[in-house]
């Protein structure tokens, strides 16, 4: 026997949908869809099936580095459904406060930034892993093509 959901023993209100379905009531606005590479991909929603796949129209892509940002336009998007970590309608208000906080730089300068952050990071993990070797831990390095 199936157990019901809805706990408060009032009627369920019909022009709710879960899941998926939900997302019909956000078509024509525009959306910040988080995925699951850590991108930020904001546009109009046009259309979404039950399986979460989005298309997003005037799309952009938006990256953030500590008190930068940049807007790369990317037009037509379509995502798959299970990229998708969220999904979620853009505030006007909030999005304003946002740019007045932050500094907007050319995506040309953000990806130069990303890439120093890298190369140190990649540093760091170097000095870690011989730091490691020199007091005998015995750590696997696994090097990956990106």
């Amino acid at each position: 026997m199936a157990e019901s959901r809805n706990t408060t023993n009032q009627p369920l209100d019909p022009s709710y949908l879960e899941g998926t379905a939900s997302l019909l009531d956000q078509i024509d606005k525009r959306v910040l869809v988080v995925l699951r590479d850590n991108r930020n991909i904001i546009g109009m929603l046009r259309s979404c099936d039950q399986f979460n796949n989005l298309v997003l129209h005037n799309s952009i892509e938006r990256t953030h580095m500590d008190k930068d940002y940049s807007e790369t336009p990317v037009g037509i998007f379509v995502i798959r459904g299970d990229n998708v970590l969220l999904v979620g309608e853009v505030d006007d208000e909030k999005e304003a406060q946002f740019k007045s906080q932050l500094k907007q730089v050319s995506t040309s300068t953000m990806l130069k930034m990303k890439r120093q952050e890298e190369e140190q990071n990649r540093a760091k993990e170097s000095k870690r892993l011989q730091l490691a070797r020199l007091r005998g831990m015995a750590y696997q390095d696994y090097e990956c093509d990106d």
